[in-house]
């Protein structure tokens, strides 16, 4: 018995600790609007050069997902 009350807290915990992470990042998200030049420097980030169609694209698909969270 005394070791399964540490068991439990700790699965709650970490299952507690889990669903306020996401919902802060869905809410970090939701709330996140970047612009071209910043769509443009997270790419560089990770190793693509965006040419100005596929700038466009991320663009537009950002703000769609931005309108489906509202």
């Amino acid at each position: 018995m005394d070791i399964v009350i540490p068991i439990v807290t700790f699965i709650v915990g970490g299952i507690a600790g889990f669903a306020g992470g996401v919902y802060y990042l869905r809410k970090q998200m939701k709330n996140m609007s970047m612009d071209n030049k910043q769509i443009q420097q997270m790419a560089r980030q990770m190793g693509v050069n965006l040419n100005q169609k596929q700038l466009n694209q991320m663009n537009k698909m950002m703000q769609s997902m931005n309108k489906k969270k509202k």
